[in-house]
């Protein structure tokens, strides 16, 4: 991976935390932040019985978040250990840091696992399943075109998987299209 310019990969989490108000209606930030704020709640001992705040859908629909954008970073087959540092830099920000870098670490391992085991074609139907209501659908095939510049824009096999997670959304192209020119624009780049 390049170097990549610090300045985009803030504007990168910047643009992650607040969402595209032409395609959501998240009123406190993005759908990664909100759902952060119950996943950074989970208990850790599983037999807590302590109000935590943490609602397991909650949780389900982050990891599938991070998973999504996960699978679009590696979409090239070259997801090394830089480029998973600002992938987790990005997140952790994006989120802030209500869920700290090593939980992220823990799943970006766990999303390299499952991706090696099953294939892509798998692992965007398992985001699918988690992933259901149109509008929190737009806005992770946004994050997901946002997660594509901090390597140079959105690539061939970025988009291909673009059009797969849309594709198991039953959304079209278009969506595609339209969560990467929201993408464009809140970063300044060009289409």
């Amino acid at each position: 991976m390049a170097a990549v310019d610090k300045s985009l990969l803030e504007r990168v989490a910047r643009s992650i935390n607040h969402p595209d108000s032409g395609i959501s209606t998240f009123a406190r930030g993005s759908i990664l932040k909100q759902a952060a704020r119950s996943y950074g709640a989970r208990p850790i001992l599983e037999e807590s019985t302590v109000p935590t705040g943490f609602d397991p859908q909650a949780a389900v629909l982050f990891e599938a978040v991070i998973e999504a954008a996960f699978l679009v970073a590696a979409s090239d087959g070259k997801f090394d250990a830089d480029e998973r540092v600002v992938f987790e830099s990005i997140v952790v920000e994006a989120c802030d840091g209500i869920v700290d870098r090593a939980q992220i670490d823990v799943l970006v391992t766990d999303f390299a696992d499952l991706l090696h085991e099953d294939g892509v074609e798998q692992r965007t139907k398992m985001v699918a399943r988690a992933i259901l209501r149109p509008d929190h659908q737009s806005e992770v095939l946004r994050i997901a075109a946002l997660m594509a510049h901090m390597s140079e824009g959105v690539s061939a096999p970025e988009r291909g998987v673009l059009e797969l997670l849309a594709k198991r959304f039953d959304l079209s192209s278009e969506a595609v299209d339209k969560a990467i020119e929201s993408a464009n624009a809140a970063l300044g780049s060009a289409p």
